[in-house]
């Protein structure tokens, strides 16, 4: 019999004595335990009485789930109210506050004070976005990065990595629709399409909804992002239910290699060019994607924010334009991101195609059925640039 409830900065010492002192008064067989943040889930056994059935029901569980007729349950709970009764019952002594059985279902985060979560970068010096927080839902560090999901009081919920906002439920849809339907609708006709990064599922819920599409394969190499926005934000990870969509986690750079004209349309979308997606915003990365397109295939890509990074964007189209015949800038409005905007690059392999005319529609009835943000007139605005930042790229 074991049930862990100590802290991880707890000696081995100390979370020996205290299973030994559960396990005495509980006089319950846990099976296993699981993590959900902070919140520890104990899977038990219960070989006792109805009144102790009864009693961890009413007193102490946050949530309890009869499972089968040998009496197995699933419980969420703060093991502190319930050594607190089973000390007053059985009049056994034990510390008044032991700081190991300190409030287990309050997740904190560094980014979060005061109800206030706070996006602070170097990518956006001098300024940052802050939400107000209803409820910190999930945080957990991955092989890869720091994830942090949180449900805010007016945008929904929150998916963080790497303590920068990566979508909200309020806005998400701009910056997944135009991403995606800047290049679907930039070819002819895309039947195989790839998607490298969005482990959100919002690109391949958008990349669906062409009729088209015979096949959309999504490339993340985080399983936790993919896992739980399934999870927590299932209104963008509908498109993994999809029949037409494959996922594969794994380094985007290295699928790439694998691949010599495959795909009708390739989209990147990548977080900040730091970490995990650094090797996406570098040239050699774009001659990979030239080289797996068919003739005429297209790609889009995050491309940072024009009030913020016209160097990089700049840098961005220069080596575009030196593997692609096409090579433009296109952005979006987005009230979440860093102020207020983000870009994108759409480059086509097709010397004669303009990419800044859509060359496929739906009519006006599909748009509004389809889409919240994009459509063709969207598409041929979001090209046209202000005056510094088309001087910058010219």
């Amino acid at each position: 019999m074991r049930i862990r409830t100590c802290t991880q900065g707890d000696t081995q010492r100390q979370r020996t004595s205290h299973e030994r002192r559960i396990n005495r008064f509980l006089g319950l067989e846990f099976q296993n335990e699981a993590t959900l943040g902070a919140t520890k889930i104990f899977f038990v056994s219960l070989q006792k009485t109805e009144r102790t059935r009864t009693e961890l029901h009413e007193r102490h569980s946050d949530k309890l789930e009869r499972c089968s007729e040998n009496h197995t349950a699933s419980l969420t709970l703060s093991p502190l109210p319930l050594l607190r009764t089973l000390k007053r019952e059985k009049n056994n002594s034990l510390p008044a506050n032991p700081p190991y059985l300190a409030k287990m279902s309050e997740i904190t985060h560094p980014t979060i004070q005061d109800g206030w979560f706070r996006e602070i970068s170097d990518m956006w010096p001098g300024q940052a976005m802050t939400l107000k927080v209803k409820k910190v839902i999930h945080h957990e560090k991955s092989k890869y990065q720091d994830v942090l999901i949180f449900e805010s009081t007016d945008h929904g919920m929150v998916l963080v990595l790497d303590n920068v906002i990566q979508c909200t439920e309020r806005d998400e849809f701009s910056y997944q629709e135009m991403i995606t339907h800047l290049a679907m609708n930039s070819h002819p006709n895309p039947k195989k399409v790839l998607v490298i990064g969005g482990g959100d599922g919002g690109v391949l819920r958008e990349v669906v909804k062409h009729d088209t599409v015979e096949e959309a394969i999504l490339c993340d190499i985080d399983e936790a992002v993919i896992r739980l926005s399934k999870q927590f934000l299932p209104g963008m990870a509908v498109g993994f239910d999809h029949p037409k969509s494959k996922t594969h986690v794994g380094d985007g750079f290295k699928f790439l290699e694998e691949y010599k004209n495959t795909f009708d349309v390739i989209i990147t979308d990548s977080s900040d060019p730091e970490g995990p997606a650094e090797s996406l915003f570098q040239k050699p990365y774009f001659q990979l994607l030239h080289d797996a397109l068919r003739e005429g295939g297209v790609i889009t890509t995050q491309a940072e924010n024009q009030w913020l990074h016209m160097p990089l964007i700049t840098k961005l189209k220069k080596d575009c334009k030196e593997i692609f015949p096409v090579a433009e800038y296109a952005y979006t409005t987005i009230p979440t991101y860093p102020s207020g905007q983000i870009g994108f690059m759409v480059c086509c392999k097709d010397a004669t195609r303009n990419v800044k005319e859509p060359v496929r529609k739906w009519s006006e009835e599909e748009e509004e059925k389809l889409c919240r943000y994009y459509s063709a007139d969207i598409h041929k605005a979001s090209f046209i640039l202000p005056t510094f930042a088309k001087k910058a790229l010219q």
